[in-house]
């Protein structure tokens, strides 16, 4: 299969709850092989904007997919991880249940299939999980290892594109580290581009390619270096840059 090469374009985009207007007109680009930080502070519409990418919301404008030949691509593959799954954690389905649930015709009571669970456990190997997780219910993971199965659940089938709403959250140094590791050598495999909501600007300028600073519509686009040093982003953040990347809060 050839590797993901998805390229996105955003025009006029806008999107209102009742009389509140919480996008507007936002124009942006991430290309194929970016990780696009998407910042800005509570309530500045980042969420909103993966949701509009999602198809999960009504907007105005155009969000518009297109491959490396220029052509537009109509139903590409979105993988996404949000902030936390919410959902009931004494429920008893496992790990395995929620990997094999795309490619099983029946219900998942009825149990797995071997060629089934052997993805499944592929898919773990993959993200850095223990595939002895595929028998673990839902609710007795960790953080880390909810993040794993959903990373894991998000690249399966392979996306055109990754978005990632603040995935670490829940998650601790070391797994934070393991976690974003596998994301960037992902989009160095398959070429995908990713766009990152964080709010932690040392992941942003650790990791990301690019950056968007938004505010309800887009203040900055650049490189993260641009971005970070604008002063767009010490008015909304009151932040400067040193010149040695070291951060300073006025």
């Amino acid at each position: 299969m050839e590797n993901c090469k998805c390229s996105i374009q955003i025009r006029d985009l806008s999107v209102k709850k009742g009389s509140d207007e919480i996008l507007s007109h936002v124009d942006m680009d991430v290309h194929h092989g970016q990780i696009m930080a998407l910042i800005g502070r509570n309530g500045a519409g980042k969420s909103t904007l993966l949701k509009a990418l999602l198809g999960r919301i009504p907007y105005q404008g155009e969000i518009a997919f297109f491959n490396p030949k220029g052509e537009k691509v109509e139903k590409p593959c979105i993988g996404y991880v949000p902030q936390n799954l919410v959902f009931d954690r004494t429920t008893p389905v496992t790990v395995a249940d929620m990997l094999c649930a795309d490619h099983c015709r029946f219900p998942v009571w009825f149990g797995h299939k071997k060629e089934k669970r052997e993805r499944a456990a592929s898919l773990l190997k993959k993200v850095g999980a223990d595939p002895d997780l595929l028998r673990k219910k839902l609710g007795t993971l960790s953080g880390g290892e909810m993040q794993r199965v959903l990373l894991a659940f998000a690249l399966d089938p392979r996306p055109d594109l990754l978005l990632l709403d603040e995935p670490v959250s829940a998650v601790d140094r070391k797994g934070i580290e393991t976690f974003y590791a596998l994301v960037t050598s992902m989009r160095e495999e398959y070429h995908m581009p990713v766009i990152l909501v964080s709010h932690d600007l040392s992941h942003v300028q650790k990791y990301a390619t690019c950056a968007t600073l938004l505010d309800r519509t887009v203040l900055k686009s650049g490189s993260v270096r641009d971005v970070m040093v604008s002063p767009e982003m010490k008015e909304v953040f009151g932040l400067n840059l040193k010149a040695a990347g070291e951060e300073e809060w006025t």
